[in-house]
């Protein structure tokens, strides 16, 4: 630990910046965030241009469950590492390989002809990105020290959003120009090149040893996690924090095209100012989190989230506006950004190191559910209440969560001083 932890004095903005590891945590996220894109937003805008309704486009979101199933299978990357280049690093590795293989076979898919093979491709992708996920926020929980929760999902977050822009970008404006599967094929080879950044990072040093059977892999995991004094309303906290602010950007990309931004405008403009406010929101959450601590950051920033998914409603409202846009996109990614520190420093503080892979993985899905579960009713919601509906109904399911915060505020004051 540093002397900086040992004394309780505050990190500088230099330092936070800085920090060889939170680098590490950087490239990482990137990985992490890049293949999302491609069966979030990429895949709705290549169904768009073949005038697929929005519930068809929301109910084909449901190839995402995987996401929501990972918990199943991350107790086997607890138990079983790899014999390859570290515990963590080894499934990394192989699961970016994949990845990469899996886009590339998706390229010569075409949804016109056989929406079902399209729908394989997409679940494959989503598989082998969530069980990089799984590894990659263990690598990440195991890494950073308590005192680095904040910084660590901040460090996290820059590079996801990053790299969830680029590969949304660079699908956009190539498919505008050259059609969809080039632009799946270089989204591919891109992907493939973040095995570079994992055979460069470090193992984390372990303190104890991986679980000795698939028993204790899951079931001590499971008795910590529910054990604890207050554990059933933290996990729901997890659950419906983010609730709000999931469902104001389920649509996002059929919601710009449906009041005339083109893919380019979509992909340069939009998904540019999404990308940058973000960064600024994970490098902002994550300071003022080490100032705040965590229930003061929860509640901000859940306000924040809650309230900045208004400024979509006056979008809708107004129409095709570039100015509107880029204030509606920067105001809400930036709220949306320091909620995210918040919810994974939380989750980070519920995890321990000996099942970080399955417990982050268990946690992770609760505060996925909204974001991935709820596909089919927005697309209805979009259809039949209109943008305008959609956006108020978004801002009022933030409210649940910020005031769960609050009941919580002792419990959550105890897990911020936990070592």
């Amino acid at each position: 630990m540093s002397g900086l932890a040992r004394k309780g004095a505050k990190p500088s903005i230099r330092e936070v910046l800085t920090r060889p590891r939170m680098l590490i945590l950087v490239a990482l996220g990137a990985a992490s965030g890049f293949p999302n894109q491609v069966t979030e937003s990429a895949l709705q805008a290549w169904l768009k241009d073949l005038h697929m309704s929005n519930t068809e486009i929301g109910m084909l979101s449901y190839v995402s469950l995987p996401y929501l199933l990972k918990f199943l299978w991350a107790p086997l990357l607890d138990r079983f590492p790899l014999p390859v280049i570290g515990r963590r690093r080894g499934w990394i590795l192989v699961t970016q390989l994949l990845l990469a293989a899996a886009i590339g076979v998706l390229a010569f898919q075409d949804p016109a002809d056989s929406l079902l093979a399209v729908s394989v491709c997409a679940t494959a992708i989503v598989f082998f990105s969530a069980s990089q996920d799984i590894v990659i926020d263990a690598y990440r929980a195991d890494l950073a020290e308590p005192e680095e929760r904040g910084l660590a999902a901040a460090s996290a977050n820059l590079g996801y959003r990053a790299a969830s822009w680029i590969a949304f970008a660079i699908a956009l404006v190539v498919a505008d120009h050259f059609g969809w599967p080039p632009a799946l094929l270089v989204v591919a080879g891109v992907m493939a090149a973040f095995s570079i950044a994992t055979l460069r990072a470090p193992e984390p040093v372990y303190r104890t040893p991986p679980p000795r059977s698939l028993r204790e892999s899951v079931v001590e995991p499971l008795r910590e996690l529910a054990g604890s004094r207050g554990a059933l309303s933290l996990l729901g906290l997890v659950l419906i924090f983010k609730l709000g602010d999931a469902f104001a950007v389920k649509l996002f990309t059929p919601f710009l095209m449906d009041i005339g931004f083109s893919k380019t405008e979509i992909g340069l403009v939009a998904k540019a100012v999404f990308t940058s406010s973000s960064i600024v929101g994970a490098v902002l959450g994550g300071i003022w989190m080490v100032r705040l601590g965590l229930l003061s950051s929860m509640l901000l920033f859940g306000l924040m989230q809650a309230v900045s998914n208004l400024a979509y409603y006056v979008l809708a409202i107004t129409g095709k506006s570039y100015a509107v846009m880029i204030a509606a996109v920067a105001i809400e990614n930036l709220a949306h950004a320091m909620g995210n520190v918040a919810l994974v420093a939380l989750i980070m503080a519920l995890c321990d190191v000996r099942f970080s892979a399955f417990q982050y993985a268990l946690l992770s899905v609760l505060s996925q559910l909204p974001r991935y579960g709820l596909g089919g009713p927005a697309g209805w919601v979009a259809d039949h209440g209109g943008w305008p509906v959609y956006y108020v109904v978004s801002f009022l399911l933030g409210i649940p969560g910020l005031l769960t915060v609050w009941l919580l505020r002792d419990r959550i004051r105890a897990l911020d001083v936990q070592h």
